[in-house]
């Protein structure tokens, strides 16, 4: 790889030119001037690597993209005043109700003012993902083009935002309202992933990306325990449910301050790393440097690309367990195990703490195998895809049919999500292998279209259980297993671990029997255009 000389740049705000002669461009320059003294300084206070510090924060932006995404999943169980709806039916499967006093009526919900059906409910949980699917790909794209750091940011900062005024919102408005707000969070948080994707495609080698990917998008499960657990304690006792949207909106505000200060989009950017890391980063990591010109996104082979369709495939799969449980697993234990609030928020949080430490026992497994030459990339993926599709599908099965032993049907929970661990160092990753030059558009187009599971999965799972009966979860369970097992299969059969020619055609080629053309390519005149980038990062 060509030896890339140290500069340093200031990374700027979308839409922020650093040629302009202008003042600004004059404080540019003089600030520029001074980055080698006091990088120096600086990065003397960092005790680990900025890729690391990075990945961190990482893991704190997924984890409080998360915290803002299920908090209304718990908050939900308590805003809506469903006594009257329990006493008009008969369930003979009924679990005994842990909420029940001494003489036999109900526990009141204080701050359950709505009344609202189980399908509208499942139709305001989906709102956030038809939102969610609308700015994957415009936030893929937005993130090659200015960088990850202030698309995500910003996206998380709105979601903050709009997690605050969620109390507001719907005591005004009610379901009809919130179910918009919901749209506006999902928007949002549309970024997230494909931003996270190009950063992470720009900072980390190819033999770190299981364990880093691990850590970084674990923190969903980070998210999940917090959210629940945190829920589940600020409306403990008839705790109000709108404390749950002002503690992790003003959470979500106070990450972003942080990741403005510390994180950037390349490592040629940043500031402050130092030189020993950058010459790593820039001999190992092949999109380190962003400053060569790009060929537009082949969008035309992408979606000709069989690994593509079975990782699509796969990740529709995966969200739909995932969000049948993410979504309604506090549902379940509220309506069918009658766990109280307190104690719902906490056995919710357990399943994703299983999970979490699971993904970093598979990331590290994953890594070992690979580099030891045990079995190959694609070899790797697929196991722990499948480990992460089929042993989830399987023990939701178990659970439906524990009936009433508590005991046994939270175990199953439990090691369903401990099993879903190994989707991290499996196809979650996969887009990194395929596409390293373009994985924010890639990640934009896999996550965009399997979110539609998200917006299936929690109405059509209200349209399924209208009374929250045990036999009528067991058929949502049912159809979620063979939804897992059977995107499963395609990936299994079709699954790739190499970059794809696609992804760099100058250097790989067209493939025999390519018949579509030739792809787009960046303006033939490279040298004019490296010369003009150049003369950009002199100002």
């Amino acid at each position: 790889m060509e030896k890339v000389t140290q500069s340093y740049e200031v990374e700027v705000a979308p839409f922020q030119k650093k040629s302009d002669v202008t003042l600004g461009g004059i404080l540019y320059i003089v600030y520029v001037a001074m980055i080698p003294e006091w990088r120096r300084r600086i990065s003397k206070l960092f005790l680990i690597p900025q890729r690391y510090v990075l990945g961190i924060m990482g893991l704190l932006a997924v984890c409080n993209a998360y915290t803002m995404r299920v908090c209304l999943n718990l908050a939900v169980t308590q805003m809506v005043n469903n006594t009257k709806s329990e006493l008009e039916k008969f369930d003979p499967d009924a679990c005994p109700d842990e909420s029940q006093i001494l003489n036999g009526t109900v526990a009141l919900k204080p701050h359950a003012i709505f009344d609202w059906s189980e399908s509208t409910q499942g139709l305001i949980l989906s709102g956030f993902y038809y939102g969610y699917a609308i700015t994957h790909v415009p936030g893929g794209y937005l993130a090659e083009k200015y960088g990850g750091k202030w698309t995500l940011g910003i996206g998380l900062l709105s979601t903050a935002i709009f997690t605050l005024m969620t109390p507001v919102v719907v005591k005004a408005g009610g379901a009809t309202w919130l179910f918009i707000l919901r749209i506006l969070q999902g928007m949002g948080e549309g970024p997230t992933m494909p931003a996270l994707m190009i950063v992470l495609a720009r900072w980390v080698p190819p033999h770190e990306r299981s364990r880093q990917g691990a850590v970084v998008f674990g923190g969903a499960q980070i998210g999940n325990i917090f959210g629940s657990f945190m829920s589940g304690v600020l409306m403990a006792g008839g705790g109000d449910w709108a404390n749950v949207f002002y503690f992790f909106g003003c959470f979500g505000i106070l990450w972003f301050i942080f990741w403005s200060i510390f994180c950037y989009s390349t490592p040629n950017t940043h500031p402050f790393i130092s030189d020993e890391e950058l010459k790593y980063l820039n001999e190992t990591v092949t999109s380190a440097d962003m400053t060569s010109v790009r060929d537009p996104v082949p969008w035309k082979a992408i979606v000709r690309s069989v690994p593509v369709w079975a990782l699509l495939f796969a990740a529709v799969g995966h969200d739909w367990g995932y969000y049948t449980m993410v979504t309604d697993l506090p549902k379940y234990m509220t309506d069918v195990l009658k766990f109280n609030i307190a104690t719902t928020g906490t056995l919710t949080a357990i399943p994703y703490l299983a999970m979490w430490i699971s993904a970093f026992f598979f990331g590290w497994v994953c890594d070992i195998c690979v580099k030891r030459n045990w079995h190959s990339i694609r070899t790797g993926r697929i196991i722990h895809t499948t480990i992460a599709a089929t042993g989830p599908a399987i023990c939701i099965i178990l659970a439906s049919y524990a009936g009433c032993d508590r005991f046994a049907a939270v175990g199953y929970f439990i090691a369903s999500m401990a099993l879903m661990g190994g989707f991290y160092s499996g196809m979650k990753v996969n887009a990194l292998d395929l596409a390293p030059n373009y994985a924010g558009s890639l990640t934009a187009m896999i996550n965009g279209t399997s979110t539609i599971s998200g917006i299936i999965t929690p109405y059509l799972i209200g349209l399924l259980t209208p009374d929250s009966t045990l036999v009528q979860w067991r058929v949502a369970f049912w159809v979620c297993f063979a939804v897992l097992v059977g995107t499963n299969v395609i990936y299994c059969i079709w699954a790739d671990g190499k970059q794809q020619w696609w992804d760099d055609v100058r250097q790989y080629g067209y493939p025999t029997g390519w018949k579509h053309g030739p792809l787009k390519m960046a303006d033939s005149d490279t040298e004019k255009n490296k010369k003009k980038e150049a003369e950009g990062t002199a100002l």
